[in-house]
């Protein structure tokens, strides 16, 4: 992706008179992190979002104060509810020689067969992974094939994915992130199938509920 820079001023503005400033057709942010103290600021809303638009929690933004250039990642981006406009932005500076630990979305890509020829359903597990490295070497996001999934019961785990150079994975492992799996109901006729089977290979008799009228319930009807 391009490199993303985003041209903010100062604001005195704060509380309540922010909504004057919104309507101005400014967002309102802040600024915080590596070696600063934290600054409010407020940025063309138009602009922001046509410029945030691909943008992820890992993705590097720049923001230009007063001349100065901080390379920062978004921790918070707050919408209205009705609308689904930004109504406020957090920046975190960090910076470019020291490795910080964040998070990175997981995005499933593909069809899996198991779902298309099986009928099965996907249960996904981590949406987001942490990792670390160095702000300029985080991926975006974790683009996840699932056309490998093609029988019941295959899955995918953080152990499965091929890490980008100089980027290390906290998350376990062993973590979950999209298994194939029986329908609900196929789930639950298959585990009662199961079970009878091993009754059946025990020597054991099903329980037969209310199948007529019991034998000495049927004896106090003669005579």
């Amino acid at each position: 992706m391009e490199k993303v820079v985003l041209k903010a001023t100062r604001r005195s503005v704060v509380g309540k008179q922010v909504k004057a400033l919104r309507r101005a057709g400014e967002l309102p942010a802040v600024l915080y992190g590596y070696k600063l103290e934290p600054l409010a600021i407020s940025l063309n809303s138009h602009d922001t979002e046509m410029a945030l638009r691909y943008t992820t929690a890992s993705s590097l933004v720049t923001v230009e104060v007063d001349g100065t250039e901080y390379p920062t990642l978004i921790r918070e981006r707050q919408r209205d509810a009705i609308k689904g406009i930004m109504i406020h932005l957090d920046f975190q500076a960090v910076s470019m020689t020291e490795k910080i630990r964040t998070n990175v979305g997981v995005q499933l890509h593909g069809t899996a067969p198991a779902v298309k020829e099986l009928n099965a359903v996907l249960v996904t597990g981590l949406t987001e992974l942490e990792v670390e490295s160095f702000p300029q070497d985080l991926p975006e996001r974790f683009t996840v094939d699932i056309s490998s999934l093609a029988n019941i019961g295959d899955g995918i785990y953080v152990r499965d994915l091929v890490l980008p150079d100089r980027v290390e994975m906290i998350s376990s492992a062993d973590e979950m992130l999209v298994l194939a799996t029986l329908a609900k109901e196929e789930a639950v006729e298959e585990e009662v199938e199961k079970v009878a089977e091993e009754l059946v290979e025990e020597g054991a008799e099903p329980d037969v509920i209310e199948k007529g009228k019991k034998e000495d319930e049927a004896g106090e009807g003669d005579g």
